[in-house]
């Protein structure tokens, strides 16, 4: 949704764009700022974070193997 704003946003403007799209244009600034500094990201991201790597290393020590059942276990 993001790339397609940010792709009509210079012809048609983000407000014009968001209305159409049924999202409100304060939704997309929050969204741009967060992606812009990576400390305004919320705390279950970081922690979301942190858990992909745990998984990807549980993963590939099983030879990948293990589905998703055993990984979570």
């Amino acid at each position: 949704m993001m790339s397609f704003i940010d792709a009509y946003r210079e012809d048609l403007g983000i407000e014009t764009v968001c209305r159409e799209l049924a999202i409100a244009p304060s939704s997309y600034h929050k969204h741009a700022r967060r992606l812009a500094d990576y400390g305004r990201r919320p705390t279950r991201a970081g922690r979301d974070d942190g858990i992909k790597t745990q998984i990807k290393r549980v993963h590939e020590t099983s030879s990948r193997l293990y589905g998703a059942r055993k990984v979570w276990h």
